[in-house]
Order: C-alpha cells, then structure tokens, then sequence
C-alpha cells in the first residue's frame, strides 16, 4: 500500500513573500531573520488578540483565574518562543479547557484547570520526546491537514462576526441582543476598523518591501503598497480600543492597582487531578495535537519555507510551557496556528514580533496586575471580533492548495464534520477514513505468476479528473 506523502511534500504549496537576507548582513540580523520593519513587527504582534482576550477574559470572570501570573508565565513564553523558533510562534489559550471550564456547572476551579492543562502538556511532551508526533505529522494526508485548518479557521470566522454583530456575554459564552448602530462598542466602531484594516493591510499579499521590479507600473503600484503596508495597522486599530476603555468607563482610572500579584503554588488534590483530566484534558488532547501542533507545523512550512517547524519540538514546547506554569495557576496555553495566521497576516515575520508582545505583556502584568482585568472588561468587543476575523481568514487560506477534486473532497468532508460536530478530533477521523476508502477504491489488483498475486495503487490519476480547471 503506497504512503500518502508528508504533508510538506504537496506539489503546490503556498508560498512566502519573506525574502531571505543577504550574506552581508550582520550575522545576528540574518540569525534572528531581522528583514521586517519594526512597525510591522509591532502590528503583527496584536494579530492573535481577537482570541487570547476573549478567552483571558472569561476565565479570570468565571473561574477566578489569576490574570497577573497569567499575564507574566505567557510573556515569558512569547519571549522564550520567539527567540527559538524565528517565526511568530504564537501562545494561546487551550480553547478546549476554556469552554469547558466555564460551561460546567459547577465550574471548573483553578486547580482543576491547570490540571487539566497539565495532563494535555503531559501528554504532548511525551509524544515530542519520543519522535511519535513527528511519525504522526510525516504520516497524516495532506487533505486532513488542510480539512483541520480550513474548520478551525472558519470556526474563529463565524465567531468574529458574532462579536461584531452581537452583544457577548463572556460569563454566561453567549450572544445577547444586536449590537447598536452607534456607540463607543457599536457596529460603525467595528466597521470602521475593518474598512481601515482593509485599506492598509489589503489580502494579506504583501509586496517585497526589499525587492525590486523591472514593471515600471507595477513598481509604482509596489511603492504605494510598501506605503500602506508600512503602517501598523492592527496595532492601530488594538490601541484605539484601549482608549475607548477609559472612554467608556472613566471609574477605571480609580480603580488601577499597581503591582503584581502574589505567585505562589496552588493547592491541587487527588480530585482535581480526576476532574481535570476526565472533563478537560479529555476533549483537549486531541485538538492539541492536531492544531496546536499538526496544523500549526504545516502552516509554518506554507508561510516560512526555510523555517519549518519540527513537530517534536513544537509539541516539547507546548508540554514544557504547561508543566511548569500550570502548578502556579497560569492559564494553560498551546501554540496554535490560527494565532501564527493572524500574527502573519498584519506583518509579522519574525520572531521579534512576540517577543516584543511578552514585554508588553510582562510590563502590564507587573505594573497593573489583576486591575488590569477592569481595563479588558470594557474593550470593545466588535474591534475583537475585526482582529479575530482577519485571523481566521488567513488560517482558512491555507487549504487553498488543493489543486485536485480528490483532494478538496476529503478536505472538505473532514473541515464540514469538525464544524458540525465541533469536534476537530470527529472531522480527523472522518477524513482519515475517507482518504483510505478512497485509495482502496483505485486499488489494482495484478496477478504476476502462478500461486502469487499482489495489490498495488494506482500511481496517477485520470488528466480528466486529476485537477480542477
């Protein structure tokens, strides 16, 4: 039986605009990939808000996480991770243990959350260690890759324009009434920022900024891109939602507390191992490997050819963040590739971008601590849902490879099974088992000398039916 080919391998794969810096730039420029403006850098940072303050948010209302030891463990994590991986290696919340931990009744307490992000981190670092999460990764068909990535990209989609449309209720995870036309948080806020996004940022198709070209059209046309593209958009639009904050609610200026708060070890039984694990880690697992590692290494490749991510290290990474935070009460955290979409999509291109995000990260939660919380809980909900939008956009962008029916049929069945059922884990399957049934159908049965016959795939596929015009 022929192997499908490691996801890295697909005869069309999408491409970066990253230029490679030249030999004579300084060694640690060229080492650290420092080819990006500092401004862009800078927007690219704020690229995975739309999901990180939301889910932060939540959590510290609901289940009294601690937002300073939240804030100070996932700064150390971004400027640990940017550093190592060059690329704008994101730190999300476990999406899975949030939704849980907060649909429970009773809800989830600390130490049961972070138990339960420290059984997934178990989990993931094991399987790192070992080399079988790299096995994994080489092994799993392209089109289930792409399947996972196109749902969880439609996924923050369809939840971005519910921020944008309706008013949310974090505490209680659901929409409430329409979002008024008018207001500090109203529909002309939100549109406003996505027009603007727009105008700046484009498709997301970003000129060379160090290029050249002999058009001389298309150069003048490259310039006043350049000039767009070299405005820091997303940051823009995050730092307008800041000061509509105190716009919205002046009491917050009395309300700041300055300091951290104190990190300690938390207090974690036998019982909120069980819980932890059964309720959270349970449904977790699954969609840590398969987008907080699978699908995250994939993009990487697609975005940063000459920086692919190794699926050991990545799912090393994600276990050591979580065992070592997790027992100070820090939220459980995973590297996901809908933050490096979102990140990339406003112009990160390095891994300067999230270092740049753990300082300011670790500044807020050493200067404002847990009052910080006040400030978050009056940011405009539809400028979050314009962030989160753009990301999921970029992400679902990814599947855009597909180049045959084959191919895009099982995509498409594995992303329509995971939104449907919600489950990435019931969409993996799924096309899993789609892909072989597939193959088995174009099995060709030969038979080569007496007493002896053999099966072999079909190697290529009808001209007719093997692309799509």
């Amino acid at each position: 039986m022929e192997q499908q080919s490691p996801p890295a391998s697909s005869s069309t794969t999408v491409t970066s605009t990253t230029p490679l810096l030249p030999q004579n730039h300084p060694w640690w420029r060229r080492h650290f990939h420092m080819n990006n403006s500092l401004s862009s850098e800078l927007s690219g940072a704020v690229g995975d808000l739309g999901t990180f303050i939301p889910i932060v948010l939540t959590l510290t209302l609901v289940s009294h996480l601690d937002l300073s030891t939240t804030l100070i463990f996932t700064a150390l994590y971004n400027i640990t991770t940017g550093l190592l991986f060059h690329i704008p290696m994101p730190v999300q919340p476990m999406k899975s243990i949030a939704a849980v931990a907060v649909s429970e009744t009773p809800h989830l307490t600390t130490s049961q959350i972070a138990t339960a992000g420290a059984s997934t981190a178990a989990v993931l670092f094991f399987l790192g260690a070992t080399g079988l999460m790299s096995t994994l990764y080489r092994l799993l068909p392209l089109p289930v890759v792409r399947g996972i990535q196109l749902s969880q990209g439609l996924s923050f989609a369809f939840s971005a324009i519910k921020y944008i449309r309706y008013n949310q209720d974090f505490v209680a995870s659901k929409a409430t009434t329409p979002r008024a036309w008018l207001g500090l948080d109203g529909l002309v806020v939100a549109l406003s920022s996505l027009l603007f996004l727009v105008i700046f940022t484009g498709s997301g198709d970003h000129y060379d900024r160090n290029g050249s070209d002999d058009d001389q059209p298309r150069r003048r046309n490259s310039k006043r891109l350049r000039i767009l593209g070299s405005i820091p958009a997303a940051l823009i639009v995050f730092l307008l939602g800041l000061v509509l904050c105190f716009i919205r609610d002046p009491s917050i200026f009395g309300d700041i507390k300055f300091g951290p708060s104190k990190i300690g070890f938390l207090s974690i039984t036998w019982n909120d191992w069980k819980v932890g694990f059964l309720k959270g880690a349970v449904p977790q697992i699954p969609l840590s490997v398969l987008n907080s590692v699978i699908a995250v290494c994939k993009l990487s490749g697609d975005l940063f050819p000459d920086r692919e991510l190794s699926a050991a290290k990545v799912s090393v990474s994600v276990g050591v963040m979580n065992l070592v935070g997790c027992w100070f009460g820090a939220m459980p955290v995973c590297h996901g590739a809908g933050g490096l979409a979102g990140q990339y999509r406003f112009g990160a291109r390095s891994g300067w971008s999230v270092v740049y995000l753990g300082i300011g990260k670790l500044v807020i939660g050493l200067v404002f601590g847990n009052s910080f919380v006040r400030i978050l809980n009056q940011f405009p909900i539809g400028i979050l849902g314009v962030l989160l939008l753009f990301a999921g956009i970029e992400l679902a962008m990814a599947s855009r490879d597909m180049n045959s029916k084959e191919e895009s049929f099982v995509m498409l069945v594995c992303a329509a099974v995971s939104l449907t059922g919600s489950s990435a884990a019931l969409g993996f399957v799924c096309g899993i088992l789609l892909f072989l049934l597939l193959k088995l159908r174009k099995m060709e049965y030969s038979g080569s000398a007496p007493g002896f016959s053999k099966f072999k795939f079909e190697s290529t596929v009808d001209a007719e039916t093997s692309s799509i015009p």
